[in-house]
């Protein structure tokens, strides 16, 4: 088991900036480590994924805006956002898969005022 602890959302004007943090709760390998985000009345999508290895997804609608990376050794994860826009807001979730497990963390909202 591990919890994975997000930081970072709140409300920023359209065109700004947000870091949001992931931290997992003990030292494990994670295989994949991700955001997904869930606006009202929608389905959850995935937003950015970034392997134990480095390499990298990310949705086109953040191609270019977004900024996923990880630092292994201390299981932690950030999500770089910039040249944020109000179809940005979101719940955002952190996701983590160990082994054969998925684990998410509580969500922090995003909101992006126009």
């Amino acid at each position: 088991q591990v919890q994975l602890v997000e930081s970072g959302g709140g409300l920023v004007q359209a065109g700004g900036s947000l870091r949001l943090s992931c931290a997992a709760s003990r030292s494990i390998f994670i295989n994949s480590m991700g955001w997904y985000r869930q606006a009202l009345g929608k389905q959850r999508e995935l937003v950015a994924i970034v392997r134990s290895g480095g390499s990298t997804n990310y949705a086109d609608s953040v191609k270019g805006r977004f900024t996923i990376s990880r630092d292994n050794a201390k299981n932690t994860m950030d999500l770089l956002m910039n040249s944020l826009k109000p179809e940005d807001t979101a719940v955002y979730y952190c996701y983590g898969r160990v082994g054969w497990s998925d684990y998410w963390g509580q969500g922090t909202q995003v909101t992006v005022s126009s």
